[in-house]
């Protein structure tokens, strides 16, 4: 009787430490996995005061209203590598060095387009009289396309590096929910496209000042590898050193502004190992 007890017991510490092991096995974000992740995005803005500097001026644009612009779907867009700028895309790497814990480097491919239909309050000095005449009780008027042009298309680009908890809030046999949250900072390298009174177009990658910010999201991760992420992000983004004329020109603009997005995406875990 005792052998047949002793033995008993001995099978149900293996039943139930083969089950522990397993459970452990499944955690797509412990130790050592990395997370690749593919996503779009919609963002919104505050309204920005906008500083102009060049040759002959010196003024503010303030409250500019801008919104992001959202390409339309269509599978041969959205989906094919040689069109992977025109929408507007988030991805990203994750390392998990602690159980749950994972650093991430990658990029918000925003865009930033200022509404043309608006009136705006202006401060300062233009020398050209043809311009300065388009200023009447300290308003200028941006209709058209006379004045200023001026977007962020191509795009607002946050290369950010960030930090997220992971919580698991649904253990299913093929199916987990985690829950997550987190901060980051980058730098920002847009591709702005500024005609500014006149002068040639500028469009062109120019490292311009900085970001930050908070994120929260939820991954449902499918048989341990497949991760759907919805995430949200405010964040604060400063610019001091947008460029806004051609030819090395001293000209340049500066922001700042309040962003919030949400993102939606598809992601892939790897190199999971297992607990001995």
């Amino acid at each position: 009787m005792k052998k047949f007890i002793a033995v008993g017991l001995l099978l149900s510490n293996f039943v139930f430490g083969q089950a522990t092991t397993e459970k452990k096995e499944v955690n797509p974000f412990k130790k050592g996995s990395v997370m690749i992740f593919w996503g779009w995005n919609n963002a919104k803005y505050s309204k920005s005061d906008i500083h102009f500097k060049g040759d002959g001026y010196d003024f503010q644009l303030d409250k500019v209203v801008a919104n992001d612009r959202q390409t339309k779907f269509d599978w041969g867009t959205y989906f094919n590598p040689g069109n992977i700028t025109i929408p507007q895309v988030n991805y990203r790497i994750t390392y998990f060095p602690k159980d749950n814990f994972g650093i991430t480097i990658g990029m918000d491919h925003m865009k930033y387009v200022m509404d043309q239909n608006q009136t705006v309050d202006f401060k300062g000095y233009i020398d050209d009289p043809k311009y300065a005449a388009m200023v009447n009780n300290g308003k200028v008027d941006l209709s058209g396309n006379d004045f200023l042009t001026f977007e962020h298309t191509d795009g607002l680009n946050y290369i950010n590096i960030g930090a997220q908890k992971y919580h698991n809030v649904l253990d299913k046999k093929n199916i987990d929910v985690f829950v997550s949250y987190g901060a980051g900072l980058g730098a920002l390298l847009p591709k702005s496209n500024v005609q500014l009174m006149g002068n040639e177009r500028s469009d062109r990658f120019h490292l311009a000042g900085f970001g930050l910010d908070a994120r929260a999201a939820v991954s449902v991760v499918a048989l341990r590898h497949i991760v759907f992420q919805a995430e949200g992000k405010l964040g604060y983004i400063n610019m001091p050193d947008i460029k806004t004329t051609l030819n090395n020109k001293p000209d340049k603009a500066s922001q700042d502004f309040v962003f919030a997005q949400f993102n939606f995406g598809i992601g892939y875990t790897f190199n999971t190992k297992k607990y001995n």
